[in-house]
């Protein structure tokens, strides 16, 4: 079957699982699109992306239609290592809700070679979802790539006090996320990113001021405390890689 015909019969699968509720439920965490939103479920989609795996010319098909579900399920299917920056950068224009930047960067985005340099690229555009993308990108690599440096997370702990007076609720939620991942990810990175947060604190914008205090209750609370002094104990199985 030809990607043209399976995007036809992933789209009648789709439609077929539309459900308006659902659309109503979305609509009231946000999730609203220029483009159409059928309703279908998550499970659903996860499902039927176990079941076609990874085809990139499909993904690039099913995220032309702009449908939001098709959108989502490109985000499964598609393939990190065909991935471009100008594929990349043109998706990211194209966000219009948080959980559609979210999906596609947390799914995909991130298991990109590109994925640090779009990241500091991102995060200084000007459209709301695309520097939103730029720090959900941080958030999601600090959990995730496991091979980088403390330098690099150092590196956006600067932009994330750069960009801490946004204050669009889809910039600042997720400046907010990408400083407190940073500053779980090891003891090190977590007195930087205590310190950086305490250097937002006293900015006068009220954005900067709840990124900081948000970030800070977490940071400093004994269950991160815990975890982080368990990963430093000789023999400890995850180690402290970076420190």
């Amino acid at each position: 079957m030809s990607p043209s015909s399976l995007t036809n019969s992933i789209l009648t699968d789709l439609y077929a699982h539309a459900d308006p509720k659902n659309v109503e439920g979305m609509a009231r965490f946000g999730i609203v699109s220029t483009g159409n939103i059928l309703g279908v479920t998550l499970p659903f989609i996860r499902a039927k992306a176990k079941a076609l795996r990874r085809n990139h010319e499909l993904a690039l098909e099913l995220w032309n239609t702009g449908i939001y579900e098709a959108r989502l399920l490109a985000a499964f299917v598609a393939d990190p290592a065909q991935l471009t920056k100008p594929v990349m950068t043109s998706w990211a224009k194209q966000f219009d809700n948080w959980a559609i930047c979210d999906g596609l960067c947390i799914h995909l985005f991130r298991r990109s070679r590109h994925a640090h340099d779009r990241a500091v690229a991102w995060s200084k555009r000007k459209e709301e979802f695309v520097c939103r993308a730029g720090f959900v990108m941080m958030a999601t690599l600090a959990v995730h790539d496991k091979e980088a440096d403390n330098n690099v997370f150092l590196c956006y702990l600067s932009v994330i006090e750069r960009t801490s007076r946004d204050d669009r609720n889809g910039v600042r939620k997720a400046v907010n996320w990408a400083l407190r991942q940073i500053g779980k990810r090891n003891a090190s990175l977590n007195r930087a990113a205590i310190a950086s947060a305490r250097r937002i604190a006293k900015r006068s914008e009220s954005s900067a001021r709840w990124i900081a205090s948000d970030a800070l209750r977490e940071l400093l609370s004994a269950a991160v405390r815990k975890r982080l002094t368990t990963r430093r104990r000789p023999g400890s199985r995850r180690g402290n890689r970076g420190t």
